[in-house]
């Protein structure tokens, strides 16, 4: 059986003094549960505060982007081991907001992915169709060009840890969740895809999320359903009872 995941993406959101107050009040329900993988997710300047709090509870800390260089003149960006030397495991590639309002293409996650597991970070792999690309019937298209084009070169081995998770772009902070039968059938097609490349070994043993819009009083729909795995959580993962809750819906022991 797959673990389940549930990582928080807060995005540009929650200062140091809130982080702590959320970070606090999230233990207060205790460690994370052996049978879930939870992963936080903040902005890069509370990065350090949450190394230091999550130390020994279970939770898993993650990047929100990583940059495909070693280091250099790269003014805005931050280096793998940078990450790495503060305790971070999981980095985000290819959010849609990065590809969307940061215009970054195909070519440019591909070596950030590259990067990513050459040097040890778990990444999270975002994928996900626009509203226009689903109406003209072009979603499944879309999804597996995006894997294709993230994976080329890549061997089996090199994507033992990797996390794919599919986010519909039009359902991202809009309220409107994809619905669990729509998501399951996008979550499939990935699946499908990494086991026609990869093998079934690999295709059964991925993780694959859904994002958009999860809340608490929806992930457990999701996780009904056979190949969705998990939840990339953005607005819900802001207040520690509410990923709390959300935790505990997915635990699975």
């Amino acid at each position: 059986m797959r673990k389940p995941i549930v990582a928080g993406n807060w995005k540009m959101n929650l200062k140091l003094s809130q982080a702590k107050e959320m970070v606090e009040e999230l233990l207060s329900f205790g460690n994370c549960p052996e049978s879930v993988e939870a992963i936080l997710i903040p902005n890069y300047l509370c990065l350090p505060l949450l190394s230091e709090k999550l130390k020994g509870t279970g939770y898993e800390l993650g990047a929100q982007n990583m940059s495909s260089e070693d280091q250099g003149a790269f003014t805005g960006e931050i280096s793998w081991d940078m990450l790495k030397e503060i305790g971070v495991s999981y980095c985000i590639i290819g959010h849609s907001e990065r590809r969307t309002i940061y215009l970054e293409n195909n070519s440019q996650i591909e070596k950030k992915l590259k990067k990513a597991v050459e040097t040890g970070i778990k990444p999270i792999l975002c994928v996900g169709e626009s509203l226009e690309k689903r109406q003209a019937g072009e979603a499944k298209k879309r999804i597996e060009g995006q894997v294709h084009r993230a994976l080329v070169g890549l061997d089996k081995d090199a994507i033992q840890d990797l996390v794919i998770a599919y986010e519909p772009i039009w359902a991202i902070g809009s309220g409107q969740a994809a619905t669990p039968e729509d998501a399951e059938d996008m979550c499939r097609t990935i699946r499908e895809w990494v086991e026609k490349d990869y093998g079934s070994d690999l295709a059964d043993k991925m993780r694959i999320l859904y994002g958009g819009s999860v809340k608490p009083e929806n992930i457990a729909d999701f996780m009904k359903k056979e190949n969705i795995d998990g939840a990339l959580v953005g607005g819900a993962s802001l207040k520690a009872k509410d990923f709390h809750q959300m935790i505990e819906e997915v635990r699975n022991d």
